[in-house]
């Protein structure tokens, strides 16, 4: 796949949500204030509607939370004017290009999102500007809530331990910390053999064959070969820069020299341009390692866990001498989490390929050679890690950390931070719930019925 983030489930949501939208017909109305701000019932199924994107339903009952969400949000903003706050202008802007990118790139372009919404871009623009900037407000406020909260002492944590029932305390899971020794298949061959294949359907294409025929017989992104390899129309921002650059220098029919992404080589074929977005048609491949590869690089491994294990060279030794992975060589082959730099690891937080091979085995243990990839590539998508280039290796258990309940002496820092975010909740629920009580607020009886999370709006229905 050429993305930077799956559209497959977000392309069906909004198919859903487009069909789901035809069901809501309303007049608008004001439904309820906050001091002086009005919330229409626009806003809640604005609202709505954005929910159903996210794939959650559109009964009463998610009204009833988006209602009581935008309460709560109205006295955030208004304490944050109180306070003087101003808006991170660069941020509002930031994500105000991306969400209108993504929704140009799920509808089909200006003209659908305009008839999605029923309102010119200019307006939309305007519309969600506006939301972000009372968001980038709303969070700074609760920032400022929750920054009053110090950091938690040892004896606030022995309070804490000593009030909170034994079965609601956390539960910290299973951790590993390991080593590796990796090395990487020829990959200058593999890469010269994708060029080679690439230029031949290149050829075959100027020649005549069609380039959708091609692309479903080649292709190696599952996504697009199924429709001849055509993308749809899309923003250019969520491609990865040489795909985008290279298609959008392209003339409608001509095809691309080889463009070289983390996802593999392609040849693009532009169909259509308007502005920022294009449609394309390619043809992905990515280098394919031969039995040969594996072969040679396992044996290489093989020998060197037998030497370790013999006690003829330390593993940090070979790590740092044999093992082809800068971040981890380095450090003796200590491998560590990318996003943290933390040296443990719960299960999922390690690729399917690297627990396999140690799921069974205790500390000081060496797993034998597999198969895996590192972390030179595109996140994936149900696994908190990155898939990139394949690598052979094996992987040594330093140590494990059974799964247990969180205790003072050993989860110290887990705790504390356990703490901290609770007594922050009960901070922010304070400041709501005070609130709710000072402040004039009148809710539409239409919503009576729901079961809010907050007992104080009970007493803000009007009469009507």
């Amino acid at each position: 796949m050429t993305r930077k983030a799956t559209l497959t489930l977000m392309a069906v949501v909004f198919a859903c949500t487009m069909a789901s939208a035809q069901k809501y017909k309303y007049i608008d109305k004001t439904v309820a204030v906050v001091g002086n701000e009005a919330i229409m019932i626009s806003d809640i199924e604005s609202s709505v509607k954005e929910r159903g994107a996210q794939g959650l339903s559109s009964d009463q009952n998610v009204r009833c939370e988006v209602l009581e969400s935008i309460l709560e949000s109205k006295l955030f903003l208004m304490q944050a004017r109180i306070d003087s706050l101003t808006v991170d202008q660069s941020n509002v802007e930031a994500m105000l290009a991306q969400r209108i990118d993504q929704y140009l790139t799920y509808l089909g372009g200006e003209e659908k999102l305009e008839e999605y919404f029923g309102k010119p871009l200019y307006r939309l623009r305007q519309d969600w500007r506006k939301q972000y900037e009372d968001m980038s407000l709303t969070q700074g406020e609760q920032a400022n809530i929750m920054k009053k909260i110090p950091d938690m002492t040892p004896h606030d944590v022995k309070e804490y331990l000593d009030t909170v029932d034994a079965n609601n305390l956390p539960i910290v899971p299973i951790k590993y910390q390991l080593s590796q020794i990796c090395l990487y298949p020829d990959r200058e061959a593999a890469d010269l053999a994708v060029r080679e294949k690439l230029l031949e359907l290149r050829e075959r294409i100027i020649n005549g064959e069609k380039f959708s025929t091609l692309a479903r017989m080649y292709s190696e992104d599952p996504g697009s070969s199924r429709r001849g390899g055509e993308l749809g129309m899309a923003s250019k921002s969520i491609f990865w820069p040489a795909f985008s650059d290279a298609a959008m220098a392209l003339k409608p029919g001509v095809i691309s020299q080889i463009v070289e992404t983390p996802d593999g080589f392609h040849i693009i074929e532009v169909i259509e341009k308007k502005g920022d977005m294009f449609n394309a048609r390619h043809i992905l491949m990515k280098p394919q390692y031969t039995a040969q590869d594996r072969d040679k690089a396992f044996k290489t491994l093989d020998s060197l866990r037998t030497e370790i294990l013999n006690g003829a060279v330390t593993f940090k030794m070979a790590a740092n001498f044999y093992s082809q992975d800068a971040p981890t060589k380095t450090n003796g082959g200590q491998m560590s989490d990318p996003n943290t730099g933390s040296s443990y690891f719960e299960i999922d937080q390690l690729k399917p390929e690297d627990y396999r091979a140690i799921k069974d085995l205790k500390e000081g243990e060496i797993s034998e050679p597999v198969q895996s990839t590192d972390n030179d590539g595109r996140q994936d998508q149900e696994k908190d890690f990155v898939v990139g280039k394949t690598n052979y290796k094996i992987i040594r258990v330093d140590k494990i950390i059974p799964a247990h309940t969180a205790s003072f002496n050993d989860d110290f820092s887990q705790l504390q931070a356990e703490v901290k975010r609770a007594k922050q909740m009960a901070a922010v629920d304070e400041f709501l719930d005070k609130k709710i009580a000072e402040t004039r607020i009148v809710i539409d009886p239409m919503f009576k019925d729901c079961d809010f999370h907050r007992s104080g709006w009970a007493s803000k229905f009007s009469e009507d």
